[in-house]
């Protein structure tokens, strides 16, 4: 394949596979999966050059990275903003045929891409309908996910997941209780705007090993508190809070919180591990 070819508008799925240095298979996956857009035009499909771009290619594996993931995250969200589950699910298929584990599908490819939903909903570019239907895609996708987190054997301990009252953000509830599981913790999830009550009943019941309060938006500082407090009062349970609202060490301890979660779901499973093992020891 010359230097010539790469300048063309667009290319067949062996010019492509040329281009790519894969086997013409593996471009007719991409194309099937979503992962590399094309038109059929009767008789062939055609590939833009520029979007072989958003294609990288390991040996053995592929995962979007760099330009790759930002256009992935891009194909995304448009698909999420549309409420087009099956093409949605399609990338996320993808992503996992090419090697992602569903924790880094969620942390890479839905985490962001509902981020950006926010921005856009605060800019004005989205409207709230547009949001509630993102939303709800997502959380159709978290569900498909849900059971490639499932983790036999015994379990590592409980953990009580909720978002206070209020907080009606229960992606990130979602996401943290599956990469928990996915760490062989059993999970009680609570959802989103869960009544202070509500916390305490699960912890008396439960005998966890942590309750974490989750907090996505300002506002909410008080119930977040008042949360922690009854916790305290009526349970031996750590209490954890954490989420976008909460940014940093002091802001959590503020709240109530024996320890900040961190910035992401990884580092919320990395704290409750090290509880765990504290307990053991």
């Amino acid at each position: 394949m010359t230097g010539a070819a790469r300048v063309e508008e667009t290319v067949g799925l062996q010019e492509a596979a040329d281009i790519l240095g894969v086997h013409y298979m593996t471009v007719y996956r991409y194309v099937r999966t979503g992962r590399l857009a094309a038109t059929h035009d009767g008789h062939t499909w055609r590939v833009r050059t520029a979007d072989l771009d958003t294609v990288r290619v390991g040996r053995g594996t592929d995962q979007p990275r760099g330009s790759a993931r930002t256009a992935s995250v891009a194909h995304l969200l448009d698909r999420l903003v549309a409420g087009d589950e099956a093409g949605a699910w399609r990338l996320v298929e993808s992503a996992l045929a090419s090697g992602a584990e569903p924790a880094e599908v969620h942390l890479s490819l839905l985490a962001p891409a509902m981020r950006e939903v926010g921005r856009r909903w605060r800019s004005g570019e989205l409207d709230v309908a547009d949001e509630h239907l993102a939303s709800a895609t997502t959380r159709r996708l978290i569900a498909r996910l849900g059971p490639r987190f499932a983790r036999p054997g015994r379990k590592r301990g409980t953990v009580i997941v909720g978002a206070v009252a209020g907080e009606r953000h229960e992606i990130p509830v979602a996401i943290v209780a599956d990469q928990l599981r996915g760490a062989g913790f059993h999970v009680i999830e609570l959802g989103g705007d869960t009544p202070a009550d509500s916390f305490v009943d699960a912890a008396q019941r439960e005998h966890p090993l942590c309750v974490l309060i989750s907090v996505t938006t300002g506002g909410h500082e008080d119930a977040v508190a008042d949360t922690a407090a009854r916790l305290r009062e009526r349970t031996d349970a750590v209490v954890l809070v954490g989420g976008a609202a909460v940014k940093d060490e002091r802001a959590a301890r503020a709240l109530g919180s024996d320890h900040w979660t961190g910035h992401d779901a990884r580092e919320v499973v990395a704290l409750v591990a090290r509880l765990r093992d504290e307990r053991r020891s």
